[in-house]
């Protein structure tokens, strides 16, 4: 009896919830360097874009480039290259672990089902640096050059959960990245940066799909800035290993870990740390815990219960589920100073430790 796209993602998914977790298996790229890719990406000439958009099941844009482009749109578009070439590590390497059924990866009836939605993924995404990349060589900018990665998943359920995460912090991002552009009067390349949300948008519907969560997580998805993704990307690169990362004039915070691991929808307080030799001549009692979720103003709130154990600091905060639905993602940063703040930007500009990514459905 033939089995339904429909039914072949549900048992994907019951698999996923299921998933052993083991030490992280793959036998892809064991140094962390994924490219250049058989298709000559990123690097392709034309017969190799040709595959990929036949793969990607579209083509990259073809009308004309805007006429100029503002510094802070050259950042936006070098910081887009810099995540899309993650992206495709990351699902090169996937696809690799299905197609190959590394252990934790044999997903039974919804095998093919998975493989083909994988495959149209990394081939957009592979579109995606290729248009960004190219709209930077077109303004005679360096082209964005791919790292080296390390990601910590162990079998396919860790690594949907993984790309549900980045996929919601690109999708908040690009939220700041257009306001940007039409800051600067880069509006000639907001069209096709919001094709790229809405596709991006399809994607983490399915991964929440995945994961047996519903399709779409808030009304109004939870915003970002350039500095917080900026950090996050790096999190799964090889210290020193991208060529010309240092082009990119973005903001990296120091690391902030988010200790509580199981974070339920309701009121309670969750545990982070950092590190003491990060912290540097702050004072604890300057700092505050910040939470972005939604569309609504950051949410400060107080360190309690400071603890110094080893390296690092251990303090918790409130998580205010109640008042605000804090539902989808929130983005935790330790902040200096302020009560409050009046949007995402000065929250950043405040930002010493971060982001602290917590998913809530």
């Amino acid at each position: 009896m033939r089995t339904s796209r429909f039914c072949a993602a549900a048992l994907v998914a019951s698999f996923a919830s299921a998933a052993p977790t083991a030490k992280r298996q793959s036998g892809l790229s064991p140094d962390g360097n994924y490219f250049p890719l058989p298709n000559g990406f990123p690097d392709s000439n034309r017969d190799g874009e040709i595959t990929i958009q036949d793969g990607a099941h579209g083509t990259l844009p073809n009308g004309p480039p805007p006429t100029a482009l503002s510094a802070e749109g050259v950042t936006n578009l070098k910081l887009i290259a810099l995540n899309e070439l993650f992206e495709v590590a990351f699902f090169t390497e996937l696809i690799y672990n299905v197609t190959n059924k590394v252990s934790g990866y044999d997903l039974g009836m919804g095998h093919d089902y998975m493989l083909d939605s994988l495959n149209a993924i990394v081939n957009q995404e592979e579109l995606h640096v290729l248009n960004a990349n190219g709209a930077l060589e077109h303004f005679n900018q360096e082209k964005i050059q791919p790292c080296k990665y390390n990601f910590p998943v162990t079998d396919f359920q860790s690594a949907i959960a993984l790309a549900g995460t980045f996929t919601d912090v690109v999708l908040g991002t690009l939220q700041d990245v257009n306001q940007i552009f039409a800051k600067n009067q880069d509006d000639g390349l907001v069209r096709a940066v919001t094709s790229v949300v809405g596709n991006e948008a399809e994607q983490e519907g399915f991964f929440r799909l995945m994961q047996k969560k519903r399709p779409s997580s808030q009304p109004f998805l939870t915003t970002a800035t350039r500095d917080f993704a900026f950090t996050a990307i790096q999190d799964f690169i090889i210290e020193g290993s991208c060529p010309n990362i240092g082009t990119i004039p973005l903001k990296r915070f120091k690391p902030l870990t988010v200790e509580t691991k199981m974070i339920p929808a309701e009121d309670q307080n969750i545990k982070f740390s950092f590190y003491m030799k990060d912290a540097g001549m702050y004072d604890t009692n300057d700092m505050r815990l910040t939470y972005l979720n939604g569309q609504n103003q950051p949410i400060v709130k107080t360190f309690e219960n400071v603890k110094m154990e080893g390296e690092k600091v251990f303090f918790e905060a409130p998580f205010p589920y109640d008042d605000f639905l804090m539902n989808g993602l929130t983005i935790a940063a330790v902040t200096m100073g302020a009560e409050e703040f009046e949007n995402a930007d000065k929250m950043a500009e405040a930002a010493v430790f971060g982001p602290g990514l917590i998913e809530v459905d």
